[in-house]
């Protein structure tokens, strides 16, 4: 990859079910929206298909995701149900 990004990076689908923080190129965090209920998922890049996935959260987002700022994700992060 010769493409540069500065990390984290935040990304969301359309339907706001699900936001993720880029936190590297093999790392990321996933809150899952379902109902009044958020979930975090976390992640490390081990097979290729992860790493494709989050190569396209970084550098081709935009036919899957919409950049969001950090504000956003944290609003969602502070209703995680620990």
């Amino acid at each position: 990859m010769n493409k540069t990004i500065k990390y984290p990076q935040y990304r969301k689908y359309l339907n706001n079910k699900s936001f993720y923080k880029i936190i590297s190129e093999i790392k990321w965090e996933e809150l899952v929206v379902l109902g009044n209920t958020v979930t975090k998922h976390q992640f490390i890049v081990k097979i290729l298909p992860d790493r494709n996935y989050i190569y396209d959260l970084t550098f081709d987002y935009q036919n899957h995701w919409v950049k969001i700022e950090e504000e956003e994700y944290t609003t969602i992060h502070k209703k995680l149900i620990l």
